[in-house]
């Protein structure tokens, strides 16, 4: 390692965390610590580790369950980072600890900024039938992907992509984006753009409750939820006779639902239809329940 290699700290978590850390040390960055989240045993671990990625590396690794932790603060002072580097960290880091960093502290973000600022904005893309989204790196600030943009990369939203699937492209272009602007930022060179706010969006957190499906609604907005929280993430549901039915995989149909068909699941020629308040239905291609598929005929059964 050059003795004149540019210091890090970096908080880090997920999949973009795994890849933007193995970015900054193929980039020559000196990674002096790296912060990051203990596994919640309640959630549904599909990512990579940083502290895997960091401890291979031979990083110092610290867990705070606040990032306003003043040990934390102290430790940061005494490594004297020239950069701050948060990529997918879940925690606001106070601005008294961005300060630190003599050359700046920067944020990669999942979306293309300003648009969908906030949080879990690739779920929020998919939702609102968004058909491109991407990665920003940005200058971190008080309030949440608010600071000025350094550099951005663009993925498609195709039309029959989930949130995870999106959510892959996205690690990509967090990659490339980094990659690509990071010896400018070393240099000093790397350009700010405006990150206005009031030609954007801000959008908060989602709960596994927010994934009813509303059958009343246009079929593309049930498919856009659908394929929004489809797994890895907890799923779209609809309760029916006192049990919960998840929807993992769908299409939008290529007819029309059979008319007079109230709106919900429904069985027609033995496949499964969600039947919507346009009169356009979504093919359902796999339906749980307790955890296992459901044919349509053990839907007609347990529903009759």
């Amino acid at each position: 390692m050059s003795t004149n290699a540019a210091k890090a700290v970096v908080f880090a978590y997920h999949n973009v965390g795994v890849r933007c850390l193995q970015v900054l040390l193929a980039r020559g960055v000196h990674v002096a610590l790296v912060v990051t989240h203990r596994d919640n045993p309640n959630e549904n671990i599909w990512f990579g580790s940083v502290a895997s990625v960091a401890a291979e590396h031979g990083i110092p690794v610290v867990t705070p369950d606040d990032p306003a932790d003043p040990a934390l603060a102290t430790q940061i002072r005494a490594i004297a980072p020239d950069f701050i580097f948060s990529f997918y960290y879940r925690h606001m880091i106070p601005v008294a600890l961005l300060d630190i960093a003599s050359q700046g502290a920067f944020n990669m973000h999942g979306s293309l900024l300003p648009k969908y600022r906030g949080r879990v904005p690739v779920n929020w893309a998919v939702l609102k039938g968004e058909t491109e989204t991407g990665a920003t790196l940005h200058e971190m600030a008080a309030k949440p992907d608010a600071g000025a943009i350094i550099d951005q990369s663009v993925v498609p939203i195709l039309p029959d992509d989930t949130a995870g699937e999106v959510f892959e492209k996205v690690t990509v272009a967090a990659e490339q984006t980094l990659w690509r602007c990071l010896p400018g930022l070393i240099a000093g060179t790397a350009p700010r753009h405006s990150n206005s706010l009031a030609s954007g969006s801000y959008f908060g957190g989602r709960k596994p409750e927010d994934g009813r499906i509303d059958w009343s609604k246009p079929a593309q907005d049930v498919y856009n939820l659908i394929r929004a929280v489809a797994p890895p993430y907890p799923g779209a549901f609809t309760d029916l006779a006192g049990r919960r039915w998840v929807v993992t995989r769908a299409r939008l149909s290529r007819s029309s639902a059979p008319a007079g068909l109230p709106c919900g699941l429904q069985v027609v020629d033995n496949a499964l239809l969600g039947v919507c308040g346009d009169a356009n239905a979504v093919a359902i291609h796999e339906l749980l329940l307790d955890g296992k598929p459901v044919t349509p005929e053990q839907f007609s059964q347990l529903n009759h």
